[in-house]
């Protein structure tokens, strides 16, 4: 695992559970407002796979769940292995995702390796444009969607209101997509240090008036809150 960052104790990431996140590096979406810009494009000192276990093991009965995100985790070869080890220490796992490989979420969840799934949605699944992804994934976002509504395991989907990828017609789309129990959470992108500092001068940040209107858009599709 090429991991890029541990924040060691978070109630936040991972609902009801109190842990620890490990922030993979390398992504394939280049999303303009992405404010890890560090594990996209692999600059900064890694942090060792053992140092991150050594602490699981320490943290042991103080910590219950590891949360992994990145950059993009499911781009990792040995993802399911570091699953695994972790969930021999005793701890739940959660996996943030952007969708793009569906079939390595559920390997995960049919080995029964991870307890939780935060799928990011950034735009109408269907119409990625390249400013964000590669093309051609729609169909590979769907599938993971799709996956996580056929699962047991617990998940949400989650966007960043940032424009012009997310506006009134594709936020009803990526709804209609993500349709059921599943929460979705509306938030916006935090205006520091992100991949793409132009685009800070080229948009505005939504007003809480613009994400009441979002959650409102999707609210008949699936529960919708603003975080």
């Amino acid at each position: 695992m090429r991991i890029g960052g541990l924040v060691k104790n978070t109630a936040l990431d991972f609902p009801g559970i109190l842990g620890a996140v490990v922030f993979t590096q390398g992504c394939n979406f280049t999303c303009p407002y992405c404010h890890n810009p560090h594990l996209v494009r692999f600059f900064g000192l890694p942090v060792s796979e053992t140092e991150v276990m050594e602490f699981l093991r320490k943290r042991r009965g103080l910590l219950d769940g590891l949360v992994i995100s990145g950059g993009e985790p499911t781009l990792q070869p040995d993802l399911a292995e570091f699953c695994k080890k972790t969930r021999g220490l005793g701890y739940l796992v959660k996996v943030d995702t952007n969708g793009s490989r569906p079939e390595v979420i559920a390997d995960l969840i049919e080995r029964g390796l991870i307890n939780y799934v935060a799928l990011d949605l950034k735009t109408d699944p269907r119409a990625y444009p390249a400013e964000l992804s590669p093309t051609g994934l729609g169909d590979a976002i769907i599938d993971t969607v799709n996956i996580l509504k056929r699962s047991s395991v617990a998940h949400e989907f989650r966007v960043t209101a940032a424009a012009p990828f997310i506006n009134p017609a594709s936020m009803e789309a990526l709804a209609r997509a993500a349709a059921g129990e599943a929460p979705l959470y509306i938030q916006k992108y935090r205006p520091d240090n992100i991949l793409s500092p132009d685009y800070m001068s080229a948009y505005e940040q939504p007003s809480p008036s613009d994400l009441e209107s979002l959650r409102e858009i999707a609210s008949p599709y699936l529960p919708c809150l603003i975080r």
